[in-house]
C-alpha cells in the first residue's frame, strides 16, 4: 500500500547542539536503510522548511506507523499521513 507521509521537524529549542547531530545523524542512516530495504520509496525536502515528503510502500496502516516511529527524530515530528490510490486517468 503506498502512502504520502509530510514530515514537519521541530526540535525543542533546549537540544543540546550535540545530541541534535547525533539524531541527525542516525535519523540518514535508518532512513537509507529504509530506501534501500523498499519501503521508503521517494524522500524529497521541502524548500524552506525543516521537513519532507515522502512516499512510502508498505502493507498497512500498522506497518506504516512502526516504521515511522522507530526514525529517531520521530519525537519532534508533526506527522501527516495520506493513503493513495491508483488514479483511474495514470498511464503507468
Amino acid at each position: 500500500m503506498l502512502y504520502h507521509v509530510r514530515m514537519d521537524v521541530t526540535p525543542p529549542s533546549d537540544l543540546a547542539p550535540g545530541t541534535f547531530d547525533r539524531l541527525k545523524a542516525e535519523e540518514k542512516a535508518r532512513a537509507e536503510a529504509l530506501q534501500r530495504d523498499g519501503a521508503w520509496v521517494h524522500l524529497w525536502r521541502i524548500a524552506g522548511a525543516y521537513a519532507n515528503v515522502s512516499i512510502f510502500d508498505v502493507p498497512d496502516h500498522d506497518a506504516l506507523h512502526a516504521i515511522l516511529s522507530t526514525l529517531p527524530l520521530f519525537p519532534f515530528m508533526a506527522i501527516t499521513v495520506t493513503p493513495l490510490a491508483r488514479h483511474p486517468s495514470a498511464i503507468a
